[in-house]
């Protein structure tokens, strides 16, 4: 049934290669396993391909974030507004700085941070605004980018899910002051693990390049060649040029790994189109979404149980379902530190409850495809009312 080696269909998988491989053996064989060639070129090609200036490659995408809100001036006593529907990682980095996430509430039908919500979270200590594009579909960025010019505020693009998606027009990671892109194994292109920040500005790429580095500056050579200072506290957060040797043959397959996304999301919203117990996802006119994840909505009214059953019996027939994501004001951490608690949010909290990840990547073949739409429908089905 499966196109993998086994029958479980995850949620998510990479499509690596025979190219990919040779690629990754060849940069082991060079003289440069760390910092060298390829993440130069890795960095060039990736900001051409999304409209950017400047790119700088790291680790992950968890120290992407990081970097970013430091660069950004984030730190004691500064606010963030984000969305409470994303992975930690978008809030966590806040707090490295030891600045405070304030989340804004999302809009119903993309799922994205809603903008007069934003309105209604600024404050005095607001710094920056963290939108995230949620499974792909870019957030409302025109209006999200005016609040944070009316008050200077920087916005901070969690693109993670958002390789190749656009926005009116224009490829994401060319819009905000800075986006942040993740490499991991079930995003668009992997290098393993991996991440890096996009930005038009000078300013921002260059204090990046030396936060990624441990803060190291070389601008003092007349006390020697070997003579570097460190004037801010950074990170070791390089990345490897045999990863970006393999972000490099990956990248040749973006667009091919995008369309198939687009294909079965395609087929998945013309099969549950009929269904009145599913929602399915939406995409605005003026975007176009690149599908990191397929997320269903249960209408659980019309439902004779809950949305674990019906995890699990999807589970039970090799499918792996997720769910994405717990809105992050409801994770002990947040709740002890910040005070936040249930109820805060309850468009977030709402769909939460009713959501279930199905399976889409680009490996997938059409018998599997099928299969889930087939046991969905079966699930469904057997839990009507």
């Amino acid at each position: 049934m499966s196109s993998l080696k086994n029958d479980f269909i995850p949620y998510g998988h990479q499509w690596i290669d025979d190219e990919d491989i040779e690629s990754v053996a060849e940069a082991l064989r060079s003289d440069w396993i760390t910092q060298g060639r390829k993440i130069d070129e890795f960095e060039r090609r990736v900001a051409e391909y999304c409209g950017a200036k400047y790119a700088v490659a790291v680790a992950n995408g968890t120290a992407a974030l990081h970097a970013a809100c430091a660069v950004a001036g984030i730190s004691e006593g500064d606010e963030a507004i984000t969305t409470p529907i994303t992975f930690p990682a978008t809030t966590n980095a806040v707090v490295y700085c030891n600045g405070k996430p304030v989340f804004a509430d999302i809009k119903e039908d993309t799922l994205n941070i809603d903008p007069e919500a934003i309105q209604n979270k600024l404050s005095a200590k607001t710094k920056a605004i963290l939108p995230v594009d949620f499974a792909g579909h870019p957030a409302e960025l025109d209006e999200i980018r005016e609040i944070a010019r009316e008050r200077g505020l920087v916005v901070i693009e969690d693109a993670a899910h958002a390789l190749g998606a656009e926005y009116k027009g224009r490829r994401i990671g060319s819009i905000s002051d800075m986006t942040i892109l993740s490499f991991h194994p079930v995003k668009h292109i992997t290098t393993g693990e991996g991440g890096m920040i996009l930005t038009d500005s000078r300013e921002f790429y260059e204090k990046l390049k030396i936060f990624r580095h441990h803060g190291i500056v070389r601008d003092n050579q007349d006390k020697g060649l070997w003579y570097y200072e460190i004037h801010e506290l950074g990170h070791n957060f390089r990345i490897t040029d045999f990863q970006c040797a393999l972000g490099l043959s990956q990248l040749k397959k973006l667009d091919r790994f995008i369309q198939r996304r687009r294909e079965i999301a395609a087929r998945y919203n013309e099969a549950f189109a009929g269904i009145e117990e599913i929602i399915t996802p939406v995409e605005r006119e003026d975007a176009q979404a690149v599908y990191h994840i397929y997320v269903i909505q249960l209408q659980l009214e019309k439902l004779k149980s809950d949305r674990k059953e019906i995890f699990k019996a999807l589970r039970e027939k090799n499918i792996g379902v997720n769910v994405h994501y717990l809105p992050v004001h409801l994770h002990p951490f947040y709740q002890r530190k910040f005070g936040y608690k249930k109820g805060d949010y309850p468009k977030a909290e709402g769909y939460y409850e009713r959501a279930i990840t199905l399976p889409l990547f680009p490996k997938m073949s059409d018998d599997d495809v099928e299969y889930v739409i087939g046991s969905v429908m079966k699930v469904i089905t057997n839990y009507r009312k």
